[in-house]
């Protein structure tokens, strides 16, 4: 069963402080998207409170330079890694060599798929399936455009096996036909746009819905639309972004399923702290063995609940420090719950 509360998954603060001080080094996959910065903010914290030092390189969206970022925060002393891969297949060298040096990994938020690190991310099935029942509640039936993550991500997988449980049976019954579905190099959002753009025009606009796996992505979705005049279609994303908050004020965007970074850093952090002080990864408090991957791999993984963020509950990222009123409704609709 999915544990589905921070408290819970970290209670063990089996993170007894640390008998020397620790390094920890964070691989980023690609740290120009807004929401990484959250998450570091978050991960320092977590290391400053446990007397530990942080070390970070960005692999600029490259795996090949992912691995020789990896090597190089093991020769800076790194105690223990914290990788968010780029390409799920191309990190194992690095992997290989963490564990050749006897450091603990753990795979931040997507997986690698490797009993050899410790998995933490957010459901995201789950997530998937919120995107797709919040767009599907605005538009039913008519033709759908899926804008998938990028090819080397399995989370752009397991995104899809979420929205597919919630709309496969309408497309096997015609409700629904999926018209377009496209994986999108890098989650860039100005290659979502191409590829919405490229939907467009191989459908004659008519596209009634939008899935798109981020909000980075669902920005470039919602550029492509208005370009042709396409309003108030309905389009969903992730990541609770500062700016896809706005877009759900505004109307432009449905759904932003709001995963808080906040959450995942600082439990990335501890356990990271935990694994370099000897705990065992069965030993984290919350961990639970899992072997959904591609592979069947068994793994020890905690998995947060994300939240959806619509017109409804805006409110809420509001209250929780989020984003700011101000950020969060600028040019807001009408009715739209803490605006």
């Amino acid at each position: 069963m999915k544990k589905t509360l921070l408290a819970a998954a970290m209670a063990s603060a089996a993170i007894a402080a640390p008998a020397f001080a620790q390094t920890v080094g964070v691989s980023w996959s690609n740290f120009q998207e807004e929401r990484w910065k959250t998450d570091e903010a978050a991960i320092k914290a977590a290391l400053e409170a446990a007397g530990a030092t942080y070390i970070s390189a960005d692999a600029q969206a490259s795996a090949a330079k992912q691995l020789t970022d990896v090597e190089a925060l093991i020769s800076q002393g790194a105690d223990a890694l914290i990788i968010l891969a780029m390409d799920k297949d191309a990190i194992g060298p690095a992997i290989d060599a963490a564990a050749a040096e006897g450091i603990p990994v753990v795979g931040y938020d997507r997986l690698i798929e490797d009993d050899r690190t410790f998995y933490i991310t957010f459901d995201n099935k789950g997530v998937g399936r919120i995107i797709a029942e919040q767009v599907t509640a605005a538009q039913p039936e008519g033709n759908i455009a899926i804008i998938k993550g990028d090819k080397g991500d399995p989370n752009a997988l397991f995104l899809l096996e979420g929205m597919m449980e919630v709309i496969g049976d309408d497309v096997e019954a015609g409700k629904l036909t999926i018209a377009c579905e496209t994986f999108t190099d890098g989650w860039k959002p100005d290659n979502a746009q191409k590829n919405m753009e490229q939907c467009l025009t191989s459908t004659g606009n008519e596209i009634d819905a939008v899935l798109a796996e981020n909000d980075g992505m669902a920005g470039g979705v919602i550029a492509a639309l208005a370009a042709q005049g396409l309003d108030g279609i309905p389009v969903g994303g992730q990541d609770g972004d500062l700016a896809a908050i706005n877009r759900v004020a505004r109307g432009t965007q449905t759904v932003s399923v709001w995963k808080d970074s906040r959450q995942l850093g600082k439990a990335a952090g501890e356990i990271a702290v935990a694994l370099a002080s000897g705990t065992a990864m069965d030993a984290i408090e919350g961990s639970e063995k899992w072997s959904g991957g591609e592979k069947g791999v068994e793994m020890n993984a905690i998995f947060l609940s994300p939240t959806p963020i619509t017109k409804d509950n805006i409110g809420d990222a509001i209250d929780a420090g989020h984003i700011s009123k101000e950020q969060a409704c600028e040019g807001a609709m009408d009715g739209v719950n803490g605006c």
